[in-house]
């Protein structure tokens, strides 16, 4: 029987032990994968913010957005290729012909082309309010799509790297202060301002809040 890969952290070894190996894909393998599917999708997290920034760092995967109410639409463009699970906090469930809903409290669903393949991506449904993308992290505002968005020299649209850094603080880890450090003396003073008040908002007196201010005090 093949082994785990030699280095693995232990974190990484435990998700493997229960969800098995994960490709470490990029924008363009997305690109690849989802031409011609009739439908909008957009990359978020730290790939959005290397695109924006253009330093390269580690990625254990890329995250890709469309609509959750294309996910029927997605789940047929993908069919003969993928195999789509639906993930609510790690319980996974296949969609399938036969059960093709996504279950209420499920927020990705995580692709691969069969059982002993590794998952290829993480997909994230958003919602949207009459054709305007919802905010998961307060539902209460929704924006335009092209105002969140934007599409890089490789033709890919990508989230704007104000709102993937109001993602990014709610779990503050090493890669999401890496990413701040790179995409703050990029932003401009509306988009710093813009970000502030988001954060602020989300989560009142984050450690964040001084270096967005004050770009020159990131360390």
């Amino acid at each position: 029987m093949t082994g785990y890969p030699d280095g693995l952290d232990p974190e990484e070894l435990a998700f493997q032990r229960l969800y098995g190996p994960w490709k470490v894909s990029t924008p363009a393998d997305a690109q690849e994968t989802f031409e011609g599917f009739d439908g909008d999708w957009w990359v978020n997290g730290g790939y959005a913010i290397e695109a924006f920034t253009g330093v390269r760092r580690e990625h254990e995967d890329v995250d890709v957005s469309f609509w959750r109410r294309d996910i029927e639409k997605l789940r047929l463009y993908l069919k003969d290729r993928y195999d789509l699970w639906s993930n609510a906090g790690g319980r996974l469930q296949p969609l399938t012909d036969e059960r093709p809903e996504q279950p209420e409290d499920a927020d990705q669903i995580w692709i691969r082309r069969h059982a002993l393949a590794p998952w290829e991506f993480d997909l994230q449904p958003n919602p949207d309010r009459n054709d305007r993308w919802v905010f998961r992290r307060d539902p209460t505002l929704d924006f335009a799509l092209d105002e969140i968005t934007w599409i890089g020299a490789d033709g890919i649209r990508y989230l704007n790297p104000e709102m993937a850094l109001a993602y990014k603080a709610r779990l503050d880890r090493p890669k999401d202060k890496q990413d701040l450090a790179a995409a703050l003396p990029l932003l401009s003073a509306t988009r710093r301002t813009w970000l502030a008040d988001m954060i602020e908002r989300l989560h009142p007196g984050h450690p964040w809040l001084a270096s967005i201010s004050s770009p020159d005090r990131m360390t």
